[in-house]
């Protein structure tokens, strides 16, 4: 039997968290804006502060052996006209959990939430263009394209394509 915990990560976390984002900045450069080389030397403080940061909560999606499996970032926005919007960011589920669920019920956690905070009315999203799972998953949720823009990212050469998505929970 698979059991899975869905909880926000506090500072307690910081070293999983800190593990499982490299290896998915590692293995999957071209899904995030962030590097590698970027956050691989970052201390275990910077990691602390991300989990302890009052306008973004951190996801995590833990296996029944509390292994740290899956993550995802909801984010508010801050400035007083975008208040009523927030992002879903780094997501990310490990390889050998992937096809059972875990990446739904980890955007389903963000949705609730959002819908929980006060002022939220809608939620962003990009999604890599040939990340097809991805864009299934959260077309089943509700969420809508809304924009590609091309060339969003450039990794070594070569650009990456992504797809914007919105949902109105208001």
């Amino acid at each position: 039997m698979y059991i899975l915990e869905i909880r926000i990560l506090n500072s307690l976390d910081a070293q999983e968290y800190r593990n499982i984002r490299l290896k998915s900045l590692k293995k999957h450069p071209e899904s995030f804006g962030a590097s590698y080389e970027e956050e691989k030397d970052l201390s275990i403080d910077t990691f602390k502060d991300k989990l302890s940061s009052p306008n973004s909560f951190i996801f995590g999606a833990f296996h029944d052996n509390n292994e740290l499996i899956g993550i995802v970032t909801l984010k508010k926005e801050g400035l007083i006209k975008l208040r009523h919007r927030a992002n879903i960011v780094a997501m990310y589920v490990s390889p050998v959990s992937r096809n059972l669920g875990i990446g739904k019920k980890l955007i389903l956690a963000c949705i609730e939430k959002a819908k929980a905070l006060e002022n939220i009315e809608q939620i962003y999203l990009t999604v890599v263009t040939t990340n097809v799972a991805a864009k299934n998953l959260y077309l089943s949720l509700g969420f809508k394209s809304f924009s590609e823009e091309k060339r969003a990212l450039k990794l070594n050469n070569t650009y990456v394509d992504e797809e914007h998505m919105v949902l109105f929970i208001k």
